[in-house]
Formats: structure tokens, sequence, C-alpha cells
């Protein structure tokens, strides 16, 4: 039956404005009396029945019938004896006769996916973790996140390192080995590709089928608010990868959950995605809003996340996404604008920051679609940063290219900033740059084995120095030459082989200046905080520019790209003496050492529009960093 504490959760949950529906649906222990029972809620409106099944009652499909709530639409029952862990699913008869098997979509805790997995939920009480990030959490509500450094570090939990039998670091393993690697290499933040709970490790977790459940791979959920307490207490915020654009079509799974689509559309040629084979959300349903808006605030409230990295955003926003003409219908206005999840994205940005003011809520898309990072009140999306493809796919081509042939490409390393300053941008290096034949980073790079490292810091530096935050995914930071691959850890051995150990060393120097030199991330919103030095000289494969902080403070950038050392090259700047703080070819890092001063000064000498000027020797394939001292 219903009552008074369900009335209005329910009444919300249909007008799509219930954002902590995984407080009504779901399993619960509730105190009724004295005696301690579990309630089990879940939302299917065209089921003829509802029947539970689980541990509790030997998985007999009749002896737990469940109650159809006062809504017409919800199904309810309290069960006696139920204890934590015990594995539960619904068992839905269909109007047509059938009888689906579903797992919980709120369900907090799943069986470990596996050969002999039955892919049921479990029943768990996420109350008792005592956390300890007050501390952290307090200086989060300090920081201007857009003045501030943010340098991401992008793992994949079930792949970053595995034991020695092949199996996965737990939660709590990971609380020890990954937040201690994270702080020694001096990152910002940690990104986590999606942990929800899937059925195929091959999916990289982007095939969820258990959006309230943390993957029971590697623990509990418990274990894993121990893993992000302990980031916090090292001081390193935690994202999450987030895919509210599509579900897989696992029969236990969201998948025509009562026998007909419901959280996916009705229209056939806006239910699936056929590139991936699996059902879009249908944003159109007031329940789905309700479902997956709460799903961004449970992992805010429960777990304590600093930010979600919002997947696969261009597949939502166009209803031709890889359709050809013929495959979609227009908009009520004719176009390809899919309204209902721009709405939805509006509504979930709006929903997020008026309870986390503080949080990240970063768009991975692809488009030229405007305004991603601005408020909904001026017509955005409301999101607060967004990953830049285009440089992306721009520089990692430019780098790709033997350097006797850049000159052709120069565009591709100075064209970003045509529109840096159009919204607050991630440079991301992720992991889909480093799969599926592409190569991996170091291995995009032309030349000889140590060129192949110089290019690397070369580029890092010029990457670090480019308005924008930044984000590199794991085995990036020291060079491992082989692809990622989700079935193995990545390439830790390799540190123990000079080259890559001293990449590693660079990695971890760069990332610590650009956390300490606030020129290099206080200003990325505008000119303000930057300014060309050389930007047109192709044939020398060279760029040079300044980052300015809010106090004037300036720090110079100067990248050769080219396979050859610039001997006496002259750049304009302003007067003063200029100190070296980053050299990619030192030889601790690996490189040649041919540079040996480290402050020059100005001399009056007209240069690139300035009065003076320095000559500078640049070796190949190399990045400086200076600081204008006087």
């Amino acid at each position: 039956m219903l009552n008074n504490q369900t009335d209005m959760p329910l009444h919300l949950f249909h007008h799509g404005e219930n954002f902590n529906a995984y407080q009504t649906m779901g399993a619960h222990f509730v105190k009724i009396g004295k005696k301690l029972q579990c309630v089990f809620r879940v939302w299917a409106p065209r089921a003829v029945a509802v029947s539970l099944i689980g541990d509790f009652n030997g998985w007999d499909e009749n002896a737990t019938p469940m109650e159809r709530m006062v809504d017409g639409e919800t199904f309810e029952v309290f069960v006696s004896g139920v204890k934590q862990f015990d594995a539960y699913k619904y068992c839905i008869t269909t109007l047509d006769g059938r009888k689906l098997y579903k797992a919980d979509p709120y369900a907090f805790h799943s069986e470990t996916p596996g050969v002999y997995s039955s892919n049921s939920s479990k029943v768990y009480d996420l109350s008792g973790y005592k956390w300890e990030d007050k501390a952290f959490l307090d200086e989060q509500k300090n920081k201007n996140i857009y003045q501030s450094p943010l340098n991401v570090y992008e793992v994949n939990l079930l792949s970053w390192k595995k034991k020695a039998d092949g199996n996965y670091l737990t939660y709590r393993e990971l609380a020890k080995d990954l937040v201690d690697y994270v702080k020694k290499m001096n990152y910002t933040h940690v990104e986590f590709m999606p942990v929800m709970e899937h059925p195929f490790d091959g999916s990289w977790g982007y095939q969820v089928t258990g959006y309230y459940s943390v993957t029971s791979r590697l623990g509990t959920p418990h274990d894993f608010m121990y893993l992000v307490d302990c980031f916090h207490k090292a001081g390193i915020g935690v994202i999450l990868d987030w895919v509210p654009a599509h579900f897989p079509k696992d029969d236990f799974g969201l998948f025509e959950f009562d026998g007909a689509p419901l959280y996916e559309p009705e229209q056939l040629d806006r239910r699936e995605n056929e590139g991936w084979g699996t059902r879009k959300f249908d944003y159109y349903r007031a329940e789905v809003l309700s479902f997956l808006i709460s799903n961004a605030i449970f992992y805010f409230e429960k777990y304590h996340i600093d930010g979600l990295r919002v997947d696969a955003v261009a597949s939502m926003l166009y209803l031709d996404y890889e359709k050809k003409p013929g495959e979609w219908t227009p908009n009520i206005y004719g176009e390809n604008k899919n309204l209902e999840a721009v709405r939805f994205l509006r509504r979930l940005n709006e929903v997020v920051f008026s309870s986390y003011p503080h949080a990240l809520m970063i768009a991975e898309e692809s488009t030229a679609w405007p305004m991603i990072t601005k408020p909904t009140d001026v017509g955005g999306l409301g999101f607060n940063f967004k990953w830049n493809m285009g440089w992306m796919n721009d520089v990692l081509s430019y780098v790709s290219v033997d350097p006797l042939f850049r000159r052709h490409h120069h565009n591709k390393l100075t064209f970003s900033m045509m529109y840096a300053f159009s919204e607050n941008y991630v440079l991301p290096i992720s992991h889909d740059e480093v799969v599926h034949g592409k190569a991996s980073f170091i291995g995009k790079m032309p030349g000889s084995y140590e060129e192949k490292f110089a290019g690397v810091r070369a580029f890092l530096g010029y990457m670090f120095s480019h308005p924008g935050k930044k984000l590199n995914f794991m085995g990036a930071e020291f060079g491992q030459f082989k692809e990622w691959a989700y079935k193995e850890g990545i390439e830790f051995f390799l540190k123990e082989y000079p080259m890559h150990a001293k990449l590693s060393d660079f990695t971890k120097e760069l990332n610590e200046i650009y956390r300490s030199v606030p020129a290099l991330y206080e200003i990325e919103n505008s000119w303000d905080g930057f300014e060309w030095l050389e930007a047109n000289d192709n044939d020398a494969n060279f760029i040079a520019y300044q980052r300015k902080d809010s106090q004037g403070n300036k720090l110079v950038a100067l990248i050769n790209f080219s396979g050859k050392d610039h001997i006496g090259y002259r750049l304009g700047l302003d007067k003063g003496k200029y100190q070296l703080i980053l050299n990619s070819d030192s030889l601790r890092f690996g490189g040649s050492g041919k540079m040996k001063k480290r402050v020059l000064k100005t001399e009056r000498k007209y240069s690139h529009g300035k009065e003076y000027s320095i000559a500078f020797d640049i070796p190949k394939l190399t990045c400086l960093y200076f600081i204008k001292t006087i």
C-alpha cells in the first residue's frame, strides 16, 4: 500500500522531479514496530504481475508476490528475514505472458559478473561508513576551479595493475597503491572509467547494467567509499565516467524492462544505437529523468565524488547521430537536435549544481554544438568543462607526422587558439587514443627510440602550457609502447629501463611545475592569459607564447617540434631576465643536455614586434619554460 512516506516521492518520480529516487526505489531495510524488514519497490507499469525471488525465499516465483501501489505502475513488498548480501531479482510477467527475470535498476550492490553469474542484485545497506574527508571537502568549497590547476590521471580500475595471478586489485588495495602513485606523480585528480556494474570487461564499463551499483569485482560499496576517502585524505579529487546516453541489451538489465520499451524510446528511429549495439535512453519519459538525475546525485551524496565526466554527449544531442538520411525523424522544428536530451542535460546540471555548487560536470562532446559550458539561463547546457576533442585530434595528427613534413601541418598546432576561449576546456589524451590500432601515446611518435621519448616530452610541455585543464591516460606517463589492453595491467616493469624511468621523472616534475605556476592555469578564459610570441614559423616547426597570471607574472614556452637544433633563434620578448625552469632536453630526462645556461637576459634588438629579444639555442624536439624574473 501507498503510505505518506511514499506519496510525494512517487508523485515527483512520475513528474521527472524526484532526484533522490534511490531512497524510495530498490531495496531498503526498514523498521516496522520492533521488526526489521526489507522493502522492495520496482517501477514496471505494463507488468501484469511482479514477484520477488531471491536467497530468502528459495527463488520461488510464487512465494513473494509484489503488490501494485496506488500509482498503478510501481510494485512493492515488505519481506522479513532478508540479510545483507542476499541475492534477488524481480520476476515480471508481461502482457503477452512471458516471464522476465530482471536485476533491480536501483540496486546498490550486484553479484560479481562471471561465467557462472546469475547477474542478480544484492541487498546492501549503504549506511555505516565513517567518512574522514571533511577537511578536503571544506577546502573545495573555497576553491575557484576555473582558476585552479586541474591535472587528471585517467584510470581503468580493472587494469591499472594486476596481481601476479592475474586477479584485480581490490578497492582497498587500490586505496594504497593507486593513491600513493597518483600523489607521488603530482596529479590533482583521478578519473575512473565507469565503475558501475557491467557484465563484460571488454566494454570498459561503458555498457552499464547496474547504474547504482559499483562493480563488485573489486569489493563492496563500503570498500569503494574507502577508496574515495583515501584519495580525498591525500588531497586528490575523484571524477567518475558516467554513461547516461545508452545501455546494453542484456536480458536482465534495463532492456525492455517490463516487456516493451520502458527506459528506451518507443520510437524505432530513436531507440537504437546501432554502432554500439545498445539502447538509448528515453529523455521524454519523466521517470527516466528521475532515474538518471537521481543517479548523478547518488554518487555525489553517497560516495562523495567530486565530478562526473558525461560520456558520449554528442550521441544524445543529435537525432541523426551516426544515421543516414531517411533513418531519422526531425524534431518539431525540422531540425536534427534532440530537444528532450537538451532539456535533460540542462536539468541535470541545474540540479547537480544546486546541491553541489563545486562539482565538476565535464562533457565528452565531439562537435561544435555551441555553449556546452555556458549557464542554462543564457541558453547553454550548463556543464562547467568540456573535453576539447578538436584539439586532441589535431595535435595527435601533427605529432604523428615525421618532422620533415610537419611544416605542412603547422596549423594543427595553432588552430585551437582560434576557439580556445569559447568553452571551458579540458585537453584530453584519453584511453580512446591508445587502442584499436591507433598506437600508444609514445608509439605515435616518429623517429628513433630516443626521438620518440623526446617527442613525448616536447608534446607534454606544449600540452601543459596550452590553455585548458589536462587529462592523460595511464601508461602515457612513462611511455608504454604497447597499446592499452583491458585484460592486462599497464607495464610498470618498463620503469626499470632508463628512458622510461626518466620520462616518468619528467612527467612528475612537469605536473609539479603546472601545479605551482599560476600562469599555467589561472587565466584560461581570455586572451588576458595568453600571448603569441611566434605562431607562424612552420618551416622551423616552432611555436612560442607566454602565459600570464592575474598578478602579471609570465611564463614563456618555446617548443621546437623539428628534427634539428635551432641555433641562435631570435625571439622578441619583454625586456628583462628569464630563468629556465623546465628543459625537456635535460640529461636527467633522457635528453642531450646541450643547453647549459639557465638565466638569459634580453638584448635591445628588435624582433617579432618587440624592442627586446633573446637569441636561443633550442635543441630538436624540445620544450623550454622560462619565468620572467625581472
